[in-house]
């Protein structure tokens, strides 16, 4: 299952009791699954985002939907024989919201932060006065005055508040009730109260300052809170604005320049110092080294040759040089890491379940609480007092904070963790990561580089190193032979004669004739190299022998450092490989792993990982290639090598981009920040409505003579929110441990 499509929620984050079980639906055709995302306008709380979702299940043809309240998203998994983009926007405007076409999130964020700055300015410009005057206590008193107050209270009410009504009469239409209908009913019960006493005359209390200023706060909040959102997706921004937007195109032997979108794979590109590359594909001609920072987070410059594949939005450092286009728009990896970063940041991280169930019964109970506070002071004290308390417990209850607290943090670390050049598929591999208290490496490819190395070379008496490089590297010129291979690069940059006669022997190594000499490799032996894990290759040149090699896959340079780095973290670190136990073992003890699982045929990996799980351990199964893809699976999250295999990436749960070993522990640490900035945030959101809702109806006022005005409550209301979102902003400057 593919861990980044949205998956039936356990719970919803939502507002009033969950759903009753949806009645069992006729079988829909077979078909192809197509995910769509819709730009839902109009949500304001939990309660908006569970009513969304509930309309999209329902909908025809739809088999998942997941709703992000800090994106304004919708994840819609769908049969498209049975509905289209065009049918679900009506389903969501059917419910009381909007869907904002093809708008960027960009664009809606800006639009949502200015109508909110206009309404905010209004609200400010006129409750300054109200306040001034209704604060007075008679200081500025004249016949009329509750007119005058009125009539600056009507504006910030009626208008800049009109979204709160809007809101909750769209809650109330769908027979359920959310943040805007406690907002509502606390300020518009304090303004219609304020207007019967100011018509009915006398010398009646009037609270137009405490409607209008709810207002104004809970406004501030919003406006601050959809800032901080805005700043929460500056990942994504950035890397869409790495992208040039033209590219340097060779058309009939000359240069043109266009706009990368008529760039077409087969193209070729002309790149020069310091310019961008505009697409994906390979180069063909020139030497360079490219700084792929900004995808891979490695800051080192990475060298390209012609055949080297070179990455769109990464920067030429050095010379000029030509590559031919592979994949350009959607395709590029900049465009599906961005994509893969966008679906991760409007999925939901299962700790979210815990919070969507306090959610669903908590305006109920909200409101039954103050409705029982307004009885209460009835009986106990004047109507002004048991208004005041009815209304603060209302507004100061608002879960905002807790519709924020998840999403917000996934959003932000998912981001830094794509700067950091770990792309995580969504928030259950983020928080499934934080979880991990095991980790399995593969051996090849993940511990090590990949690919045999020569380690040692010792020639016979009478013959040089370089004598016997020259003869084994031109025999071996010829061969396709892991081993064979290695020989030629320890050999690169001498100068090899031609070979002649070259013979590949199945289990025997290979023969060849150089300088009139017959050249003769096959395994050979060496108990100290053996010992150590590595094969060993014998030299014979006309018979008698020459030389040795010890050849080994090398563990990665990052791989002590790396597994230290875990065992600090308290995992227990495990190697998994199908190779022998000799070799294991010393590939093992070069990089300090003190468990070891050898011979191990692919389709066992999943079934040793299973084991671990059996025996209470969270796994995360680190490998690059597709014989680690049931393992992958099997994990409680799977981490593919960005330099490994298609398969492995598509099965894991996070891709670390550049390969590099070190980026493992980063993910971890990161998901752990992640789920400790989580955990703080409900924690927060919790213990503050635990301790507010008792301030707010006057629970102290009889021992202390203190009590919670509507105003502070609005103000502690907003803080709450804006609280939880600038916690996880936090992430935005999270750094991984030393890698020293």
């Amino acid at each position: 299952m593919d861990p980044s499509a949205p998956q039936p929620p356990g719970g919803l984050v939502g507002i009033g009791p969950p759903a009753p079980p949806r009645p069992a639906a006729p079988a829909a055709p077979a078909g192809p699954a197509e995910t769509l995302e819709l730009a839902i306008t109009g949500m304001t709380c939990a309660g908006c985002v569970a009513s969304v979702t509930h309309a999209l299940q329902r909908a025809p043809g739809v088999t998942a939907a997941a709703v992000n309240f800090a994106t304004r998203r919708a994840t819609v998994v769908c049969n498209p024989k049975l509905t289209s983009r065009e049918r679900l926007t009506a389903v969501v405007r059917a419910a009381g919201y909007g869907v904002a076409g093809e708008r960027s999130r960009e664009d809606l964020e800006r639009a949502e932060i200015e109508s909110l700055r206009r309404r905010l300015g209004i609200s400010i410009a006129f409750s300054l006065p109200l306040v001034v005057l209704a604060m007075s206590h008679g200081a500025i008193h004249f016949p009329g005055a509750g007119w005058v107050q009125l009539a600056l209270a009507a504006p910030v009410v009626l208008y800049a508040g009109s979204l709160f009504f809007t809101g909750a009469w769209k809650a109330l239409r769908r027979r359920s009730a959310d943040m805007n209908t406690l907002i509502a009913t606390g300020a518009g019960t304090a303004f219609a109260y304020s207007v019967w006493a100011t018509a009915a005359g006398g010398e009646l209390p009037v609270y137009f300052e405490s409607a209008a200023v709810i207002v104004t706060l809970i406004l501030t909040g919003r406006w601050l809170e959809a800032r901080a959102r805005a700043r929460a997706s500056d990942a994504i921004r950035r890397l869409a604005a790495l992208a040039p937007r033209t590219a340097r195109i060779l058309r009939g032997g000359v240069e043109v320049t266009a706009p990368v979108e008529e760039v077409i794979p087969g193209d070729v590109l002309v790149i020069r110092p310091g310019e961008r590359i505009p697409v994906d594909g390979v180069m063909v001609e020139g030497e360079s080294a490219l700084d792929e920072s900004m995808l891979t987070g490695e800051s080192l410059p990475v060298e390209k040759r012609p055949g080297s594949a070179v990455y769109a939005a990464t920067i030429n450092r050095a010379g000029s040089f030509r590559f031919e286009a592979r994949k350009v728009g959607r395709e590029t990896m900049l465009a599906r890491i961005i994509e893969t970063v966008e679906r991760a940041q409007g999925s939901r991280a299962p700790i979210a379940r815990f919070a969507d169930v306090v959610a669903g019964y908590f305006t109920p109970a909200v409101i039954l609480v103050a409705l029982a506070t307004l009885a209460a002071w009835l009986v106990w004290g004047p109507f002004a007092q048991a208004m005041l308390h009815f209304v603060a417990v209302l507004i100061i209850a608002c879960p905002c904070a807790l519709g924020l607290a998840t999403p917000t943090a996934v959003m932000v670390a998912t981001g830094r963790g794509a700067q950091l050049g770990v792309l995580y598929k969504g928030g259950e591999a983020l928080e499934a990561a934080g979880r991990v208290t095991a980790v399995v490496l593969d051996k090849t490819g993940t511990i090590t580089e990949g690919r045999p190395a020569v380690t040692g070379l010792r020639a016979a008496e009478g013959w040089s190193e370089e004598q016997l490089l020259r003869l084994a590297g031109a025999a071996e010129r010829g061969s396709e032979h892991p081993y064979g291979q290695a020989v030629v690069r320890r050999a690169e940059g001498l100068d090899l004669p031609a070979a002649s006669a070259f013979q590949a022997r199945a289990g025997r190594g290979v023969e060849a004739m150089v300088e009139d000499r017959r050249v003769e490799i096959s395994a050979g032996t060496d108990p100290v190299w053996a010992a150590e894990g590595k094969s060993v290759l014998e030299v014979r040149v006309d018979g008698a022998v020459a030389g040795h090699f010890a050849v080994a896959d090398q563990p990665r340079a990052e791989a002590r450092a790396t597994v230290s780095r875990l065992s600090s973290l308290g995992l227990r670190v495990a190697m998994i490989t199908g190779d022998a136990a000799a070799t294991a073992k010393a590939v093992a003890r070069q990089v300090g792993i003190q468990t070891v699982m050898a011979g191990v045929l692919p389709d066992a990996k999943a079934r040793e990982v299973e084991k671990l799980q059996l025996a209470g351990e969270r796994v995360a199964m680190a490998g690059d290639g597709i014989n680690d893809a049931p393992a992958l699976a099997q994990a409680d999250i799977g981490i593919a090598m960005g330099s490994g295999t298609d398969v492995a990436m598509e099965t894991a749960g996070i891709t670390l981009l550049r390969g590099d070993l070190a980026h493992m522990a980063t993910a971890l640490e990161l998901s752990r920040a992640a789920l400790r900035t989580i955990r703080q945030n409900l924690f927060w959101a919790f213990v503050y409505n635990v301790i507010g809702i008792p301030l707010a109806a006057g629970a102290l006022l009889p021992w202390t003579g203190w009590e919670l005005s509507p105003m502070f409550a609005a103000a502690a209301m907003s803080l709450s929110s804006v609280s939880v979102v600038t916690n996880s902003l936090r992430l935005r400057a999270w750094t991984p441990r030393s890698r020293d």
